[in-house]
This record gives structure tokens, C-alpha cells and sequence, in this order.
């Protein structure tokens, strides 16, 4: 299966430039560029992820933040009046 274009609600986000190392990352901009992933607003200039219409360099602020997928379950709200238990379950005396 071939790689998505473009950047999705869980996709790759680029890095603003490159690192200059022989095993360059999936977020490479210039390996993103060559893939066809790179998203169409953005280009690469002198090794820096640049706005397509500018050419002005892109700042890690407005890159779109990546979504957390969410695995666990949402905690319950702890009460007051729930009784106080130790790490075997067993019940603590109320300090009253």
C-alpha cells in the first residue's frame, strides 16, 4: 500500500528543516517533497520548509498540531464522600 498525501487529522506532520543525516526521518520535508506527501501550501528552499505563495520560512507556531488518539478510558471524577483504599483495595481509617 502506497503512502496518504497530504497531511490528515492523524497524519505526519513535516518538520520545519532539515537535518542533514544519511537515514533522514519520515517527517523530512525534503523526503515528503520527493514522496508527494509534502502538503500543497508548503515548499522547500535551501533545505527549509517554506510557505508555497511567499517563499517565507514556516515557524513551528503554525504547523497544525498533531491529534492524540485517545486509547484509554476517561476517569471516573473522584467524590468526597468515596471511601479511601490502599493499593490491596483494603479501606483507610478517615482522619476526622
Amino acid at each position: 500500500m502506497g503512502k496518504k498525501s497530504g497531511i490528515t487529522s492523524l497524519g505526519k506532520v513535516p518538520k520545519t528543516k532539515c537535518c542533514e543525516s544519511r537515514s533522514k526521518c519520515d517527517r523530512c520535508p525534503l523526503r515528503m517533497l520527493k514522496e508527494g506527501t509534502l502538503p500543497v501550501e508548503y515548499a522547500v528552499r535551501k533545505r527549509r520548509l517554506v510557505h508555497a505563495d511567499t517563499k517565507t520560512p514556516v515557524s513551528k507556531d503554525e504547523l497544525p498540531k498533531k491529534v492524540k488518539k485517545s486509547t484509554k478510558p476517561a476517569k471516573p471524577s473522584k467524590r468526597k464522600d468515596a471511601a479511601r483504599v490502599d493499593r490491596k483495595g483494603r479501606r483507610l481509617p478517615s482522619a476526622a
